[in-house]
């Protein structure tokens, strides 16, 4: 299992990329986490913004699928797309997990 990070410009565009991604089956679950503050730099200056956090949950398997159509709906030119691999876990959620993206 993988839980990928997702920065986007509001609540609503995390919960649309949430809803398109859970419904194509290319994640299980989505966790849109409001209020986050991000300090950056970008194209020479450093920036300090009002953003959302989306959290999925799918597998290895189907990352790819998934980068990509996020990479295709994503309204930022560099969308932040990190897969970090889950060590462990209830078992009965990784395997409701994996079959939810299968």
């Amino acid at each position: 299992m993988l839980l990928v990070l997702v920065t986007t410009p509001s609540p609503e565009v995390a919960a649309g990329l949430a809803r398109a991604l859970v419904e194509a089956r290319l994640a299980a679950c989505g966790n849109v986490v409001p209020g986050v503050r991000s300090i950056y730099r970008w194209q020479g200056a450093v920036c300090d913004e009002a953003e959302a956090l989306l959290v999925l949950k799918t597998t290895r398997g189907r990352f790819e699928a998934l980068r990509d159509e996020l990479l295709r709906r994503h309204p930022y030119d560099v969308p932040e797309v990190l897969a970090l691999p889950v060590e462990a876990g209830s078992a009965a959620y990784l395997a409701w997990v994996a079959e939810q993206v299968a």
